[in-house]
This record gives C-alpha cells, structure tokens and sequence, in this order.
C-alpha cells in the first residue's frame, strides 16, 4: 500500500477475486454432507462466514489439516518463476488440479444430500459425489507462489513517497527504520500465513481479513475488521484525489508557466472520472489495464530518480507545502535538525504505508493451489519492495535534499516540464485505476458490513441492488473529494491513513490473531479433538483454565506477539496525533486551506 496509493497496488486486488459474486454461480446454493453447520453463502455470492457462528475452531483445523495433506500430492512444476515467464511471454496455463482424497467438503447446489453412499464416497439427489463437489471448489484455486511473488510486489510497491519520509528522517534513521518495518511487516505476513493454513480448507474456505478474525475472536473481530479496512480503502480513494488533483494542476500550469487550473477543480475533474467509471461493478473488467499499472509506475520511479540528478528541485512546490525556504540543498547523516517530533512520526507513519499490502493477504492465499506455499512468493516480494525502497529513496533524497517531495514524481521542477507531465499523465492514468479498484472494494464491503447486516438491504446482483449502486458510488465519491478537499495534505493525511487503518492490519491485527488462535490451538488434549462422523467437537473443559493452558504452551512466543502488539497500538495512537497535530499546523500556517484553489505542488 505504498506511496501516495500509487498505482502499485492494483493488480493484486484485481487478481485476488475480491469480488466473490463473479467467480461463484449465485443461483445456486451450498448445504453440507454431514450433519455440521454448513458453509453458508448469501444471495449475491459473497461467502458470508459469521452465519456459521455454531462451528468450532476444532472443526475448521481439522478440516484445514486434512486440506494441507491433500495439497501435498498437487503438482506445482509451474508453481515458480517460471509462471513470470508463462505471464509475459507465453500462453497462460495452469496445471490441472489433481483429485484429491480430502474429505468431503460440500453437497450439490440447492440440493439436499440423500445420505446415501457409494462405497466410502457419498451422492446427492443428483448422482453428484462428495469429491467431485471437492474437485470443484479446489479448481477455483490456481494461484502458485509464483504468482504470488508478483501480485504482492504489485499490491505493495510504490517508493514514490519513500523519499520524502527519508528527507524527514536522514540517511541513516532512514535506512534503519525502513529495515525495522520491512521486517516487522515480513514477521507480521507470515503469521497471517500461519493462521491461514491452520483454519483454511476447501471445506470451508477462508475469504478475506474478517473472516480469519471472525475464526479466532467472533463476528465482533469480523464487524471491526471490515469497518476498519471499508475505512481505509475510502481514505485510499481520498489521497487518490489529492495526489492527482495536484498532478493535473501541475499539467495545466504549461512549460512557460502561463496556465492555471485551480487546484480543487482539478479534483471535481477527478472525482468526475470516479462517477462516470465508478458504475462498473465486476472488478474482473479492470484486472488486465490493473497489472500493467505496475510498469507504468516503475517507469516513473525510474525517471524520477534519473532526473532529479539533472535539474534542481522544485522549490515552489516545497515552500507551498512544507514551508521550506529557497537555499543550497543539504543533506543529513542523522536526523535532520529541523525535524521536529510531528515530522519524524509522520515519516515513520509514511514508512508503515508503504509496507502495507496485508489487508489483502488473505484473498491472495485463498486463490492460492497450495497455501502453504505463500511464504516463498511473499518472502521473496518483500526483499525485492525493501531494495526498491532503499535505492530509490536514498538516490531522490542525496539528489533534493530537504526539498524532496510527495510524491517525488511532483518535486520536478518546471524547468523539466516534459519529465514532469510524463510523471503526472502516467500517474493520472494509474491513479483512475486505483481509485476505482479501492472505491469498488470500499463499497462492497460497505455494503455487505453496514447495509446488509444492519438493514437487511438486498444483493447488489439484484435488480434493486444494481439500482442502488448507481446512487451509492456518486454519493462515495462525492464524499471522498470532501475529505480531500478539505484536507490538501498528501504527506499528513497518508501518515494519518497508515497509522490509523494500515498499522493495524500489518502490525497490530496480525500477532494479536495468532496469539488467539495459539491459545485455542494448543489448548486441545490428546483426548480432545474434532469427530467427523458425529460433527461433533470433544472438549473436556472450557472457560478460563483452558485459555491459560494453551497460553502457557507457547509462553514466551505469546507473550512476545501481545507486547508487539500493544506497540503497535500505541505507535498507531501517537502517529494519529501526530499527523492530526501537523495538518493542524499546516492550517495555521496559512499557506494551505481547506478547499484551496493553491495548487500544494506549486
């Protein structure tokens, strides 16, 4: 989730299905074999977990043990880097999913399973076995880690605002504190990848973030979850606004600087983009223009670096923004002695952004042919993000100094126009793609949390729900240009966004949710487990002994996870503070006002 929601975080959502409604027939409906809870799904397609309240976490392991087994025996010949060269060189193609031997997973649609068997493989009323319904589920997955190592790098990178939190921090707090994210965030990943294999199965497969929190604490965590990240992809779309507000208000001012296009109306232009293209409802109409998003930013990211050492900095652009008097560029080893504690928390909350893709980890992983394999693609990808990172920050920073701006694409000067409106019409395009991705998801998942939860409103596939999709996104995106509009701030409102939204889905959430699924993982006894042919889980105790009996089995990793956990949360407390106090700041100074025409890229 780097830079300004630069185009880096497109392809992964699209790829990821995020839209459950296209990829599972909603005229049909799923009951189970056995006398368990069946895997509920609602009208629209969208797999609605917290109906299954009833199942115990003893059942979904054991379910997702027997999956992981099954997963053994799939061929994976693709599953590498060789899949990179099959999606740029060749045609695509999957290897076929094998017949497994899981167990059975889910009854014919709308259709009431007999109880009848054949042999040890049991039929519904339509002669349909339980492992051919198995064999369908799993078909739906074939992601290979391969894939996976380009759908992060594409969810995640975006080094176009890593330049400035440098700037705020020096070359080495920089340089450190990039690491220290970059690999807190790598730890945090792989403990939602441990959750994730520990609960999912092609009986009950797992979706999203909520649904693994749903799991581990209830439907509360479930609620608070997807509020939180319907949240954040609406602030998303917000910086959207902002960020290519200024880059069309950049175009406009021309290469002899005789033009002008106020800065808001710049916004309405955008917000105007979301209204008309924001009517498309599939996400899977935007995935291929979404994966080419990724080169169109690498491509900016390489100009800048190149052309930022060829022309001096954009010092109108920084004096509007940041306050930055004209003078000799000045680089430090250290921090920065203008930095002030708003601004070192304001970096680092910018650090935190650009680390953040595990929002979207779990829909990556439930696309995935074998999920254990998800750490091979992830652990690669967030090498390969922290060495962009580094180098490009590094190199615009040596270049601009304290004049380096977010994005760093808009802190080319005037003089180098053409550069400049290559930056920006790139990014205006990219940005269109992002914003309509983010807004698509942040309503469906509004939609689903609030709308249907709360006021029983009807599926978005039907025809009332269509109908209200053409009032509902105008009125999103409307909103959306409001808060940008009134907040102009690119560097404050994305430490605002990582710190309230993204800190906690990649370093509070994560170890808080393995601690919980630790404690109930390690509280079963011998004696104790799930018994398929009852549905039925055996428990010999329950209640507070338990929960201290699985807690001492891992005392010191649990521990460990709940303190990393509260400093997460505390370190989200004080960058919330921190990027309220220096809009506060800004607003004072008077060089920026809500609803400004000022162009803040100068």
């Amino acid at each position: 989730m780097a830079g300004n929601i630069s185009a880096a975080n497109l392809g992964a959502m699209a790829d990821a299905h995020l839209d459950e409604g296209e990829k599972i027939d909603t005229k049909e409906r799923v009951v189970p074999v056995s006398r368990e809870p069946a895997p509920a799904y609602t009208d629209d397609g969208n797999y609605s977990i917290y109906l299954d309240s009833k199942i115990t976490f003893e059942n979904y392991a054991y379910w997702a043990k027997r999956s992981r087994e099954v997963e053994k025996n799939i061929p994976t010949d693709d599953a590498g880097f060789a899949y990179l060269t099959k999606k740029f060189f060749g045609k695509k193609s999957d290897a076929p999913v094998v017949q497994g031997q899981d167990a059975p997973v889910m009854a014919g649609p709308s259709v009431k399973s007999t109880g009848e068997t054949n042999g040890q493989n049991p039929t519904d009323d339509w002669g349909i076995t339980e492992t051919e319904w198995e064999q369908a589920q799993r078909a739906a997955r074939t992601a290979t880690w391969g894939s996976i190592f380009y759908l992060i790098t594409t969810d995640i990178l975006g080094p176009i605002n890593v330049p400035w939190a440098i700037s705020q921090m020096g070359f080495g707090p920089g340089a450190i504190l990039y690491t220290v994210f970059g690999g807190m965030a790598c730890y945090s990943g792989l403990q939602l990848w441990k959750i994730f294999v520990g609960l999912d199965s092609t009986r009950f497969p797992m979706r999203n973030y909520g649904d693994m929190a749903f799991r581990v604490f209830g439907n509360w965590a479930r609620i608070c979850v997807n509020v939180l990240q319907s949240f954040q992809f609406f602030l998303n779309v917000s910086l959207l606004i902002v960020s290519n507000g200024q880059g069309l208000a950049q175009m406009a001012l021309g290469a002899n600087g005789q033009g002008y296009l106020c800065f808001i109306a710049a916004e309405v232009v955008f917000m105007a983009a979301g209204f008309v293209f924001g009517q498309i409802r599939t996400l899977q109409r935007l995935s291929y223009l979404a994966n080419i998003a990724i080169w169109l930013n690498i491509i900016v990211v390489i100009m800048t670096m190149v052309v930022v050492h060829q022309y001096p900095p954009n010092y109108s652009a920084s004096f509007t923004s940041y306050g930055t008097p004209k003078g000799p560029v000045k680089t430090s080893a250290y921090w920065p002695a203008s930095s002030t504690l708003d601004d070192k928390v304001n970096a680092m909350m910018n650090a935190v952004f650009a680390y953040g893709g595990a929002t979207l980890f779990n829909e990556l992983m439930a696309e995935m042919r074998r999920p254990y394999d998800f750490w091979k693609g992830f652990v690669i990808a967030e090498i390969f993000i922290y060495v962009c990172y580094i180098v490009s920050g590094m190199v615009v920073y040596g270049a601009q100094g304290q004049f380096t701006f977010n994005p760093s694409y808009q802190g080319i000067p005037n003089s180098a126009y053409n550069f400049q409106t290559l930056g920006n019409a790139i990014s205006f395009i990219t940005g269109v793609i992002a914003a309509l991705l983010y807004g698509n998801i942040g309503i469906k998942v509004f939609y689903s949390v609030v709308l249907r939860d709360i006021f029983h409103l009807p599926e978005l596939t039907s025809r009332t729900g269509k109908w209200l999709w053409v009032g509902i996104a105008p009125a999103y995106w409307a909103l959306a240009w409001v808060v940008a509009a009134a907040i102009p701030q690119i560097s404050n409102l994305a430490s605002f966004v990582g710190a309230a939204c993204i800190l906690q889905f990649s370093y509070t959430f994560p170890p808080m949710l393995l601690v919980g699924f630790n404690v109930q993982n390690d509280a079963i006894l011998p004696e104790e487990g799930f018994n398929p042919i009852t549905g039925q889980a055996q428990r010999v105790d329950n209640g507070i002994k338990r929960w201290i009996r699985g807690y001492k089995k891992k005392f010191i990793w649990n521990t460990f996870d709940v303190i990393y956990s509260l400093c997460a949360l505390s370190a989200a407390g004080l960058g919330i503070w921190a990027s309220v106090t220096s809009m506060n700041a800004a607003f004072k100074a008077g060089k920026l006002t809500p609803f400004t025409c000022t162009n803040p890229a100068g």
